[in-house]
């Protein structure tokens, strides 16, 4: 696995729990990678037994003994972490439809583990029987929502800025603000979007396939994680607002060094960006942005009424509430000088 970057604060002296996919362990590149990139952190991966039955027992005991304080579920893995409930948990391309996947994908016959397990089992058989036991399982997914309301779906943290000052739309509250769910935009083994989203309302995309490389997660994954380890540990980043004019070039093109320092700013920051034009952007962030837009888009012409510490745009309002930095000017030409500029703050 390659050297990825190492984020020691994030989820520090906390237990995370990943539950892995089919024919996986315990022992997968996916552990290797959440324990490299959170040092700090305690990373818990039990081997799942091949009942479901078993495996959903196994996880209910490890959670009330060790209390984590993050589950990460991977594929199959996924569908059983939607099933924990009480916790914060993120469910990377649940397969929340295991026997049809099972069936779909020929997943039957003699299975062999793709990585050691404590147990030294190397291989497993697949029969109509198993098959039927994950179909029953994962029809138990979204029984632990009671507080569920038929139109939560249209629920947006997405701030609406045309008359005041920014306040979330009908922000996820209780269970439904415990769950996301992320989904590999080329992910061609499984597609439970829809369905996880008929439930969920933090349901998006990433860029990316099924299983998981040092760079979906870096930009896929651990954006979510910090999200949720600034709520538990009731964290205020400062705010950075950026103007959607300053990250495109003249063919709309992503502008040289922009995502360099996007990915640098959200270490530190609360990154916002900010547009008068819905219908332009919003497709255009979610493609070269990604995560890190997610409900972190702002529409309004009014950039005086931003609240905030930086505002990043080519004309900024000089009304604003926030520190005006103009790009494209002889002190910020380029997004390599509004990395010079922000690494000499050290997240002030």
């Amino acid at each position: 696995m390659l050297n990825i970057k190492q984020f020691p604060d994030l989820m520090a002296h906390k237990t995370i729990l990943y539950v892995h996919g089919f024919a996986s362990s315990g022992q997968s590149g996916t552990v290797q990678r959440i324990r490299e990139v959170f040092p700090e952190a305690r990373v818990i991966a039990p081997d799942l037994p091949i009942h479901p039955a078993g495996a959903m027992t196994l996880l209910k005991e490890t959670c009330q003994q060790e209390h984590p304080d993050l589950i990460i579920g991977t594929s199959m893995g996924g569908m059983y972490t939607e099933q924990l409930y009480g916790y914060d948990r993120i469910c990377v391309n649940p397969a929340l439809e295991m026997g049809e996947t099972m069936r779909a994908h020929g997943m039957t016959g003699t299975q062999q583990f793709q990585n050691p397990r404590q147990d030294g089992i190397q291989e497993f058989y697949v029969d109509k029987a198993l098959i039927k036991e994950y179909k029953e399982q994962s029809e138990h997914r979204f029984e632990g929502l009671t507080a569920l309301s038929p139109s939560h779906p249209t629920n947006s943290a997405r701030f609406d800025l045309h008359d005041s000052e920014p306040s979330p739309v009908n922000p996820p509250s209780g269970e439904l603000s415990r769950v996301w769910g992320l989904f590999g935009d080329e992910d061609t083994i499984v597609d439970t979007y829809d369905l996880f989203a008929s439930h969920y309302p933090q349901a998006l995309h990433f860029h990316g396939e099924h299983r998981m490389n040092d760079h979906s997660f870096l930009h896929g994954v651990v954006p979510v994680i910090r999200w949720i380890d600034d709520r538990q540990q009731h964290r205020q980043r400062p705010i950075v607002y950026i103007g959607t004019e300053t990250l495109a070039d003249s063919y709309q093109h992503p502008a040289s060094s922009m995502m360099k320092a996007v990915n640098q700013l959200i270490e530190h920051y609360q990154v916002y960006f900010v547009s008068d034009n819905h219908d332009q952007w919003q497709p255009w962030l979610q493609q070269h942005v990604g995560v890190p837009a997610w409900h972190h888009d702002v529409y309004t012409h009014r950039h005086d009424l931003l609240y905030g510490d930086y505002l990043i745009s080519r004309h900024p309002d000089p009304d604003t509430m926030a520190t005006p930095i103009a790009f494209g000017s002889d002190k910020f030409k380029s997004w390599d000088d509004i990395i010079d500029y922000f690494s000499l703050l050290g997240g002030q």
